[in-house]
């Protein structure tokens, strides 16, 4: 049995998450984006509640295509309410459509969401040596940074600990336990 991070559950959809996707790094702006949202939701949650849910995120927000959401009606605002498969967070719901503007007005300026977020690290992911998971911090200087700079660009929900998380996610950082076999 291969020894994983210690917050991996034994949910196969958490597995697989931790196996295949989390800290890998990220440059393609659409998986970036759905990261973005998807970190958004989780504040407040457990992760694997977003992971059970990743599936209907993905129908009910267009495959986290930004310039769909980006156009989104209150109409659409109020199915996306209702949608009992996603987190019906009113104020989440809103900064998605917020955080989408924001995403492609990134892209316009610095030619993809990519540059602009890997540039924090010189295009390299910083690896971590953390022995446990209570060594891995909720939030760093970087993260703190990023997220001051986003929530100037006008992004919304995105908290150092948010900031945070979706740097591990995307693999800006590499925060795989010592004792994992993914380190």
């Amino acid at each position: 049995m291969k020894n994983r991070c210690s917050w991996v559950s034994e949910n196969s959809l958490c597995i697989e998450y931790h196996d295949k996707e989390w800290g890998a790094p990220v440059f393609n702006d659409q998986i970036l984006f759905e990261f973005l949202i998807l970190e958004t939701f989780q504040a407040g949650l457990s992760w694997s509640t977003i992971l059970n849910k990743r599936a209907q995120f993905r129908i009910a927000f267009d495959g986290f295509d930004c310039q769909k959401i980006a156009k989104y009606t209150e109409e659409k605002y109020k199915l996306l309410m209702q949608d009992r498969g996603i987190i019906r967070n009113s104020l989440k719901i809103r900064s998605a459509i917020t955080n989408a503007h924001c995403f492609m007005a990134v892209q316009k300026e610095y030619g993809s969401f990519s540059k602009f977020i890997w540039a924090y690290v010189l295009g390299k992911p910083i690896l971590n040596t953390f022995e446990n998971a209570l060594a891995v911090p909720a939030s760093t200087v970087l993260s703190k940074v990023i997220s001051k700079d986003l929530k100037k660009l006008g992004f919304k929900f995105m908290g150092p600990t948010t900031v945070y998380a979706y740097m591990q996610a995307v693999g800006l950082v590499k925060d795989h336990t010592t004792d994992c076999f993914k380190f």
